[in-house]
């Protein structure tokens, strides 16, 4: 299964695409969508629906995985950031393509362990799982270039992962390994020394 992955923004769009047929899941495209240096609102969410579907065409995925949008306080940021998510979907939609929606503890709980996680945390677990220097990869997952491309890849590990045990509730799976009152630096620790076998 080909899993098309998107980190929605109205600013930087991340996506890749997940190959699953594997022993362990190919990377086959992973990039960011730069959409700060255009003013019209509206056209930045029309870019996003012709940006999905020309993905869409061009590499025939099976499913989308999608974040869902991150409930902050700012209301107006989160808005559109829904906006941008839903052109996406709309896109996948007139495609055909199923979708999923994952909210962003969730993905990073699963990916390292941490629903508190960091951008920099989870480019570097999935760099660990996915092993894409023994892939022969073009792509340095751990660059900042890419970390909105690697929440894209998390969101669509995530869906493979769902996929892979259709029978098992994702988020029964997910119950947190430490207390919420310890800091994330702790959190982290713990678990790397509770997983050295995750971490290259």
């Amino acid at each position: 299964m080909l899993i098309l992955g998107i980190d929605p923004g109205t600013r930087i769009l991340g996506y890749s695409l997940l190959d699953t047929d594997h022993p362990t899941p190919r990377i086959e495209v992973m990039d960011v969508l730069y959409l700060r240096n255009i003013e019209d609102f509206n056209r930045r969410i029309r870019i996003i629906f012709d940006t999905t579907l020309r993905i869409i065409d061009s590499y025939h995925p099976d499913h989308l995985a999608i974040e869902a949008p991150f409930f902050g306080k700012n209301v107006q940021s989160m808005l559109k950031l829904g906006r941008a998510q839903g052109v996406a979907i709309a896109a996948a939609m007139s495609r055909d393509l199923s979708v999923t929606e994952y909210e962003p503890s969730v993905i990073k709980q699963l990916v390292t362990g941490n629903g508190n996680a960091s951008k920099e945390q989870v480019a570097s677990m999935l760099y660990s799982i996915l092993n894409p220097e023994i892939q022969n990869s073009k792509f340095e997952i751990q660059t900042p270039k890419y970390l909105d491309a690697t929440d894209a890849l998390a969101v669509a590990y995530t869906c493979h992962m769902q996929l892979s045990n259709p029978l098992a509730d994702i988020r029964a799976q997910l119950k947190p390994k430490h207390k919420p009152t310890k800091s994330a630096k702790k959190q982290w620790s713990e678990f790397i020394n509770q997983n050295p076998e995750r971490v290259n």
